[in-house]
């Protein structure tokens, strides 16, 4: 048995997040939003590299030597699958390990918002699931995509880095690509996969002009494209898409966008209020009239006020879905305060935090 198994049977057993191994440290844990040291004594550099490259596929070892990281995906069957990534530091090496779930966790069961499931009925056009590093995207995703996979048929083809949740057949044929192993990068994939007859492809990143050029392209071609941006609310996602693009071509996208948007999906995690999970708190846009106008004009700070608007269409604002939670008592006064917009209407509600649960050895 590899060691560093030992560690990750740890994290899922404390119904962890992520493993950080980083040398000059003991190993943490991430439980429910918090990191917390495991009783271990600090790794060397070279215990870690060890723990590392015992497991650590040929083509991402390469990777690391020449660039100093990489993203890999291991599996331990019968417990987990994780995404990796191994960097260099100031004091040796590091990597942290991102428990995947063994299986894909229906949308109903994740409790988001009906409006997911209109969203993949759609035939063509963009749709984007955004929010920080750790919020849930690509469980989300897999689980739209799973839905897409048993209610009609179809080619999905899938660009990840690394792959992460692994697809069987239902109605569709699926095709699951990793950046490093399958293809060189996004862009490459996703000009390759507009030749490979997609229904329904899944851009694991949008991170680079050519990226997210090809996207709305293919959104516009009639192929439906699902992606991940890293930015905070629906208006920031069509706001970092416009501005990557030169400053001449923005009119340009702006009407692309406007017409091949389906909608964004821009999603936090929250702590629940008995301190034992997480629960997706989840902003929605959809693109009617409104939305796709003031797309094509740029006056992008007017969505929240669509957002605001919209609810008969299934649409609701981050403060809507903290309202609700909180409303269910589902998470505390506290929590919905701190990662709420607009902070004053959630004063009166806040209250004082319990310590999360430390990471037992």
């Amino acid at each position: 048995m590899n060691r560093v198994n030992a560690f990750l049977e740890l994290l899922v057993k404390q119904q962890g997040s992520d493993l950080h191994l980083v040398s000059g440290n003991p190993p943490r844990i991430r439980l429910f939003g918090e990191i917390h040291p495991v009783k271990y004594r600090e790794l060397s550099s070279d215990e870690t590299r060890d723990l590392l490259f015992e497991i650590m596929p040929d083509h991402a070892r390469a990777r690391f030597e020449n660039r100093g990281g990489a993203d890999f995906a291991y599996e331990i069957p019968g417990l987990s699958r994780f995404r990796v990534n191994a960097f260099r530091h100031l004091n040796g090496i590091g990597a942290v390990f991102r428990a995947v779930p063994g299986h894909v966790v229906p949308l109903d069961e994740l409790r988001l918002p009906a409006s997911l499931k209109n969203l993949t009925r759609q035939r063509k056009g963009l749709i984007l699931v955004t929010g920080p590093t750790g919020s849930g995207k690509s469980t989300t995703l897999a689980a739209m995509i799973d839905h897409i996979n048993e209610s009609r048929k179809g080619h999905i083809i899938t660009i990840e880095d690394p792959v992460e949740h692994l697809h069987a057949n239902k109605g569709c044929l699926i095709s699951q690509r990793e950046i490093g192993e399958h293809t060189d990068s996004f862009a490459h994939a996703l000009r390759s996969a507009l030749r490979e007859d997609p229904d329904v492809i899944l851009v694991g990143e949008m991170r680079d002009l050519e990226t997210i050029s090809l996207a709305v392209t293919a959104a516009e071609m009639g192929i439906l494209i699902l992606a991940t941006l890293h930015t905070n609310g629906a208006a920031a996602a069509i706001d970092r898409i416009i501005n990557v693009f030169p400053p001449g071509e923005e009119p340009y996208i702006r009407t692309m966008l406007s017409t091949s948007l389906v909608g964004v999906v821009s999603q936090q995690l929250v702590r629940t209020a008995d301190q034992r999970g997480r629960l997706a708190a989840v902003e929605t846009l959809i693109n009617n009239a409104a939305t796709s106008n003031i797309i094509r004009e740029g006056k992008t700070e007017q969505l929240e006020n669509v957002i605001q608007g919209g609810a008969l269409q299934g649409m609701q604002s981050i403060d809507t879905a903290l309202r609700r939670l909180l409303d269910e008592k589902l998470i505390t006064g506290e929590e919905a305060y701190r990662k709420a917009r607009i902070k004053s209407n959630f004063e009166q509600y806040r209250e004082q935090n319990e310590p999360a649960p430390a990471a037992q050895d």
